[in-house]
């Protein structure tokens, strides 16, 4: 009652402020006002019944458009009336960064796995304050913490297994958020190592050229299983050990450009790793990500969101299978932000049946990606042949010579016209010219995003929640003893704090800095982004990464290192 009645003052006060000087005031509380109603709209449970496996699985850049164009494509196509998360569809999430509206992968895939709001970028790590536009309340003090998720938590606290099952290149935000710490979502070179260091006991998806030698090594050192671009290896694959199975350099293909005699669908990795990780007697945890919906949507791609999202549905179709049966399994089923801003419907299509809106595109046997990739080893005067082969579109004269004359086409003519525009968005323009689809941009955008929850007892959060409300729900399904804040001290305690009074010091001349600490006899060396020391040249395993934060110059350590010294 007491919020209520704040939140009406709060908007009487907006009513007032009528004036120039008063606007970023104005904004402010507005902000504020909506972030303090969020969990009034919905609820997670008070009491939830914790499970042996928790599934979280995460459609990137979808809005609810890309999922009502997906059951509809289906529709038209025969391929059922419906989809695999309709019937656990139950409320929609707030996402958002610690001082923005609209969110990116990195913070509010973190807030799901930590419980904190970051900042665009941030990768786990408690994010700066930023007294202006900030959302929720911050501790100054906190700045650069690294924040332990819920799957350190599954792995350490319960000694359960972990797995991430991606369609992009392992270290992207997403899966990233999950298993590293790093206040900048694109330093892969620290990212890569930290996930090889957090023992996952099953990481499939993209990424081949940011596995390191070091990382190799390691995975040699821990029983770890790396297969790499071998299909029939990784299908053959029954053994106990870890593993790390990668397709391609960097992202795997989109689903409809997919060879299935060399690259595995998210339902097949899906499968895989439920396999591997249901044989821990303790349970596991499991991420599983369909990441380029996101991609197509940023695209523009109309034909290739819808695509991504029914393969990724399938993931779900087949995580959904597990358990039921099983029977101690929750899923989760949610986005992280929206992407494209996807209309079914534009201002210039006038068709309103199932044919008129989903016939041309679904005529469409690549992604606008896959036909680009196709192009660009097609000489000008095969162009139209092979347009009309993967899309069914005849090319109009203009549209030809927008293509041949595209910036970055290998076959242009040295005198074409000037063209500022690109191969991928000259087809993307073509291709979506005949369909009912509109994008309003190639951003992100703020508006909520769907939520779906399986829970063998039907425990399950409800209405409008926020990302924060979602860890809360995670963590009660885990049925975890110790808050991850309680965890973050433990596995993450500033190496000024946990040296205090002894000789140590840092050696910041490579790409990974090293401490070493004397105490008495021994010499404990430690190296950042990883989860082995050497004790008196020994090598020594550690329960957690050592995180190495260049914006403050820190080492974040198991808070009880010493011990090992003793």
């Amino acid at each position: 009652m007491k919020k209520k009645l704040k939140i009406e003052k709060n908007i009487i006060y907006l009513c007032r402020c009528n004036k120039l000087s008063n606007m970023k005031k104005f904004f402010s509380i507005l902000v504020l006002s909506v972030i303090a109603l969020l969990p009034a709209f919905g609820q997670v449970p008070a009491s939830v019944k914790p499970v042996k496996n928790v599934i979280v699985m995460l459609s990137d850049g979808t809005s609810t458009s890309v999922i009502s164009a997906a059951r509809w494509y289906k529709t038209y196509n025969k391929m059922g009336n419906n989809l695999y998360i309709d019937p656990y569809l139950c409320g929609s999430v707030s996402t958002y960064c610690s001082n923005r509206p609209i969110g990116d992968s990195a913070p509010t895939m973190s807030c799901y796995m930590t419980g904190v709001s970051g900042q665009a970028g941030n990768i786990s790590i408690y994010p700066t304050v930023d007294p202006e536009n900030d959302l929720v309340p911050l501790d100054k003090a906190q700045t650069y913490q690294p924040l332990a998720t819920v799957l350190e938590a599954a792995r350490i606290l319960q000694n359960k297994s972990t797995g991430l099952v991606v369609t992009c290149e392992f270290p992207h935000a997403t899966p990233a958020a999950c298993a590293s710490h790093c206040f900048s979502r694109s330093n892969y070179k620290y990212i890569a190592p930290q996930m090889a260091y957090n023992n996952l006991d099953v990481m499939i998806g993209g990424g081949n050229d940011f596995v390191s030698d070091d990382m190799k090594a390691h995975f040699k050192n821990s029983g770890t299983t790396l297969i790499q671009d071998n299909l029939t290896a990784f299908r053959n694959f029954k053994g106990n050990d870890k593993l790390w199975a990668l397709f391609d350099k960097t992202d795997m293909p989109y689903d409809l450009d997919r060879d299935p005699e060399k690259t595995p669908s998210i339902e097949e990795m899906t499968r895989k790793a439920i396999e591997l990780l249901s044989k821990n007697k303790n349970g596991f945890f499991l991420m599983v990500e369909g990441s380029k919906v996101d991609w197509a949507a940023h695209a523009n791609d109309a034909v290739g969101a819808i695509t991504e999202f029914i393969a990724f549905d399938n993931a779900v179709g087949a995580a959904l299978e597990f358990a039921q049966k099983n029977g101690e399994t929750a899923i989760i089923i949610l986005a992280d932000h929206s992407t494209g801003g996807l209309s079914i419907g534009r201002q210039d299509f006038r068709g309103n049946t199932l044919k008129e809106l989903f016939g041309v595109v679904s005529q469409y046997k690549k992604t606008a990606a896959g036909v680009e990739d196709i192009l660009k080893a097609t000489q000008p005067d095969q162009i139209k042949n092979v347009f009309a082969k993967y899309t069914g579109l005849e090319l109009k004269d203009e549209d030809y010579n927008s293509i041949v004359q595209s910036r970055d086409y290998p076959f242009r003519e040295t005198n074409a016209s000037n063209s500022n525009r690109s191969l991928s968005s000259n087809i993307i323009r073509i291709m979506n010219a005949p369909t009912c689809f509109g994008f309003t941009t190639g951003n992100h955008t703020g508006e909520e995003v769907f939520l779906a929850v399986y829970h063998p007892k039907g425990n399950r959060p409800t209405g409008f929640v926020s990302n924060i409300q979602i860890n809360d729900y995670l963590c009660k399904a885990s049925g975890f003893k110790t808050s991850l804040p309680e965890l973050s001290k433990k596995l993450f305690a500033k190496h000024t704090d946990v040296l205090a009074g002894l000789k140590y010091e840092i050696d910041a001349s490579s790409d990974f800095p090293t401490l070493t600490v004397e105490k008495g006899n021994n010499k404990l060396q430690v190296k950042a982004q990883s989860s082995t020391a050497l004790i008196n040249g020994k090598p020594i395993s550690l329960n957690s990464v050592v995180v190495y934060v260049n914006e403050n110059k820190t080492f974040y350590l198991p808070k009880d290192i010493l011990s090992k010294l003793n």
